[in-house]
């Protein structure tokens, strides 16, 4: 019998049919599609700190629409002829030429930067290297942060979720051993405001995603004709 803490995971698994991170990603997916629909085929997509899973279990793989890459700071099995993935640092993307891309794509990476200086250095990098852009990231005011699973997790001191991230059950991948890594894994997810994201895209379009009336998280999108502001 599953305790309440691997019921509260079990709910929230992006890798579980039914669960409700699989339904908000693929509902976010099909704005994608009408996002980049005029596109000439196949659509040259950088996935920045993604993953080939997400590209199956959100339905474009296996397929030939799209030519995906996908970046990320480990080495990643491609399993497909249309994907390929590269080594690498959303800070410093020096390896892809200017516009290379038709889109860039990140989805719940650019909070996983754990400091505002390294947040923008990534969001200049995607608009530098991308015709367009497509960046997803929890909202930092929303009461339950989906790294933790916690009630007004992100709202609590610091001692508080040190404390909860060593002796919690719910998050992901467990409880951490000892309060130094707590802290080093609080410190790590670092969720950003509306204000925040749209400062790092000025350019860009806000789609919202709701729950039970609350804004979840913020997909910021469109063209990529500007940096982002000091």
């Amino acid at each position: 019998m599953l305790g309440f803490g691997a019921c509260v995971r079990k709910k929230w698994d992006f890798m579980r049919d039914g669960s409700l991170s699989l339904k908000f990603r693929r509902r976010r997916m099909e704005f994608f599609k009408e996002f980049i629909k005029s596109l000439p085929r196949p659509v040259r997509v950088l996935d920045v700190g993604g993953s080939v899973e997400f590209w199956e279990r959100t339905g474009f793989l296996p397929g030939n629409t799209l030519r995906i890459t996908v970046l990320n700071l480990s080495s990643v099995e491609p399993k497909y002829p249309s994907v390929t993935c590269v080594v690498g640092d959303a800070r410093d993307m020096r390896m892809f030429s200017d516009k290379e891309f038709d889109v860039v794509f990140s989805n719940s990476m650019i909070e996983h930067i754990p400091s505002s200086d390294g947040q923008r250095k990534a969001a200049a990098e995607m608009l530098r290297v991308g015709k367009r852009f497509f960046i997803q990231t929890p909202n930092r005011n929303f009461p339950i942060e989906p790294h933790f699973l916690i009630p007004f997790f992100p709202f609590l001191p610091l001692f508080l979720k040190v404390f909860f991230a060593q002796y919690s059950t719910w998050l992901w991948g467990g409880r951490r051993s000892s309060k130094t890594e707590a802290r080093s894994h609080v410190e790590s997810i670092r969720p950003l405001s509306k204000k925040e994201l749209l400062a790092m895209f000025p350019q860009a379009s806000l789609y919202t995603e709701k729950f039970f009336g609350l804004t979840k998280s913020f997909v910021a999108y469109g063209h990529s004709n500007a940096g982002p502001a000091d």
